[in-house]
């Protein structure tokens, strides 16, 4: 199960959780509203992104290899009255994908070959920051459960320190330092923090309750949002203390 304390069960039941919301917040919107988290894109594109991905990815468990998706068709989401059902069918075409074959690895040119449960994995947490996008869009309510923020943390985490994520973003090539601590630490008791260190080499982390060069200090969901982009740190329910420009300078180079 690689870095994570989610069960496959819990992973496919939360996936699931956050389609649904998402597929709530969308509804009725207005499909060419800009999404203020990703300026880029309209709420149509934000659908369209989720709903491609959960099908890409179950057909990458499928298949058994990330290529595979340069001989799928993209599809569209439809008209907006569709929306939901579509974000549902291929977030259920996914966990079946999964669920058929849970032990089968996927190769991936970059990293090699990793578990299904990986993408899984990866389409939960992309689910969740762009369900909060989705929320943030409409107005509604945004909720994630603490296992899933923390989990969204350290998969985070692990996809920046990976040496293979350079090569798609060259930026974080930029996060190696001098032994520079960053740390990361929950209000909830049940929930360990983590440190980030910046090595000459590249990042390495742990999960541990300790101070760092900075310290943000929050609720795991606000603490997830800021590190995922989606909230300032002066808009969310968080601490920083000691060096800020720490901070600044890790938020502006993990933008994928």
């Amino acid at each position: 199960m690689e870095d994570t304390v989610l069960g496959a069960h819990r992973i496919a039941e939360a996936l699931r959780e956050h389609t649904e919301g998402m597929a709530r917040a969308v509804t009725g919107a207005e499909p060419d509203a800009t999404v203020p988290t990703c300026p880029e894109w309209t709420l149509r594109d934000l659908v369209g992104h989720i709903g491609q991905a959960h099908r890409w990815a179950a057909e990458f468990i499928r298949s058994g290899e990330t290529d595979a998706v340069t001989e799928l068709p993209r599809t569209a989401p439809g008209a907006p009255e569709d929306w939901p059902g579509w974000l549902r069918a291929g977030a259920d075409d996914l966990v079946r994908a999964f669920e058929a074959d849970p032990d089968r690895s996927v190769a991936h040119p970059l990293m090699g070959p990793r578990p299904a449960v990986m993408w899984l994995r990866r389409m939960l947490h992309d689910t969740a920051v762009h369900h909060a996008d989705a929320a943030l869009t409409t107005g509604v309510r945004y909720e994630v459960a603490p296992d899933v923020a923390a989990d969204g943390i350290t998969e985070w985490l692990g996809l920046v320190s990976e040496p293979a994520a350079a090569a798609l973003q060259p930026g974080l090539a930029e996060l190696r330092g001098r032994g520079e601590t960053l740390s990361l630490r929950p209000s909830e008791p049940s929930v360990p923090g983590w440190v980030i260190t910046r090595a000459p080499d590249g990042i390495g982390w742990e999960r541990a309750d300790l101070d760092g060069d900075m310290t943000i200090a929050g609720p795991v969901r606000d603490l997830m949002l800021v590190f995922a982009r989606r909230l300032p740190p002066e808009g969310a329910e968080v601490k920083v203390t000691g060096d800020r420009t720490l901070l600044d300078h890790w938020l502006a180079r993990t933008a994928f």
